[in-house]
């Protein structure tokens, strides 16, 4: 099991910055191939969930993802760079980052929708949260996304 910590980015520590990015690069750049700009502009205004396996040698970030609060992406609340590190895989955690954030988006924005930009290999996975697609599919640095949205 994880531990898990949400934090503002003025929370992070640079070793905990670092080790999101470097976790986000491995993952989204290298492993998928997507060349992108990570810094866009939207994590000074997130909310960071960091999953760290307790009692680690090494600081390990397993899983990670980001909220964004309504009107900082979009006009609803948002959650997004959701990834689990290839060493944590096939534990589920994937599906608790979305709980978690589902969970943390109902208690900070009471009665807020949901929409984020998912890959579209994902949609049954976030169909599985209760989002509904409402695009059609496009290519976003190279991957093909479409945008969910999950009301009350």
């Amino acid at each position: 099991m994880l531990h898990w910590q949400w934090k503002r980015f003025p929370e992070l520590t640079l070793e905990e910055l670092y080790r999101l990015i470097a976790l986000r690069e491995q993952v989204f750049v290298v492993e998928q191939k997507s060349l992108y700009q990570d810094a866009d502009g939207y994590d000074p205004g997130a909310h960071h969930l960091l999953g760290c396996p307790p009692g680690a040698q090494e600081p390990l970030l397993a899983a990670y993802l980001r909220v964004l609060p309504p009107g900082l992406k979009y006009p609803q609340a948002s959650f997004g760079r959701v990834v689990t590190a290839p060493s944590a895989r096939r534990h589920g955690y994937g599906k608790l980052l979305v709980e978690k954030a589902i969970t943390f988006i109902e208690a900070s924005y009471p009665g807020a929708p949901i929409r984020i930009g998912a890959q579209h290999y994902l949609q049954r996975f976030y169909e599985g949260s209760g989002f509904r697609r409402i695009s059609d599919v496009y290519d976003e640095d190279g991957v093909p996304h479409i945008d969910m949205l999950r009301s009350r």
